[in-house]
């Protein structure tokens, strides 16, 4: 049927998340208008620039403050099924339901509380969490808007110990050796390993236009490819430089 529960059916429990499936997750924020902030949270994110021109970009990156961007986009890849999901700002849909966008792939909608609460839902039901810098952002703003909503998270995501790679894999933590090597976008790492770039259309210093101009469809997609390259570059990474960073 085109309605179901995406993630659904998963093998024998074993300790930890051995025997549950490796899912890639990505997001997309969208900041709160500049005018729409109080004045004292305004002159404190401006007090807070190092020189004249980080605070004239401060309005344009409300995005990356935790507790002000909101999450409009949440999205699911499998490795085991290779196939996914997107949980998209809208009208709630109940559910669900086949995506055509992306071959594979199925939709629900909703308001981001609902985003939250069925994202944690089916976070239980995953195994390892495999993310581009998700103990840094996607992480956090995940565990902080939840937190907001009265929500409670059900995975750790970055508040488990930090070098630990078994319930959350950030590949971002993995390139850069935990910050000791350069740091690089998915993008750039996509074609060093011969991975299909996300990147179209849209980049994600371009998604709080997309959403003043209700382009949320082009956004849930490009999340969804973010998640589905990450799931890729994983693959790729598995055999080779993971083994490192396995936990005694």
């Amino acid at each position: 049927t085109a309605r179901q529960t995406l993630g659904s059916g998963r093998g024998p429990r074993s300790d930890g998340f051995v025997s549950r499936p490796v899912v890639a997750f990505d997001i997309e924020v969208v900041g709160t208008p500049w005018e729409q902030l109080d004045e004292a949270t305004r002159g404190y994110l401006l007090n807070r620039a190092r020189s004249p021109e980080d605070r004239e970009s401060v309005p344009e990156k409300t995005a990356l403050v935790p507790g002000i961007g909101k999450v409009v986009a949440i999205a699911f890849w499998r490795l085991d099924r290779d196939t996914g999901g997107v949980l998209l700002e809208g009208e709630d849909s109940g559910g669900f339901s086949e995506w055509d966008q992306v071959p594979g792939s199925m939709i629900c909608t909703g308001e981001e509380a609902t985003l939250l609460k069925t994202f944690w839902e089916k976070a239980k039901d995953y195994g390892r969490l495999v993310s581009y810098y998700g103990r840094g952002y996607d992480g956090p703003v995940l565990l902080i808007r939840s937190a907001m909503h009265g929500i409670a998270p059900s995975r750790k995501l970055a508040a488990g110990y930090r070098y630990s790679i078994g319930d959350h894999c950030d590949l971002f933590d993995v390139l850069s050796f935990h910050g000791s090597s350069g740091r690089y976008s998915l993008d750039y790492w996509c074609r060093r390993f011969g991975v299909e770039s996300p990147k179209g259309s849209l980049d994600g210093s371009q998604v709080g236009a997309a959403y003043r101009e209700g382009r949320i469809m082009e956004i849930g997609e490009y999340c969804l490819r973010d998640a589905r390259a990450t799931a890729r570059l994983y693959q790729a990474l598995e055999p080779t430089l993971l083994p490192l960073f396995r936990d005694r």
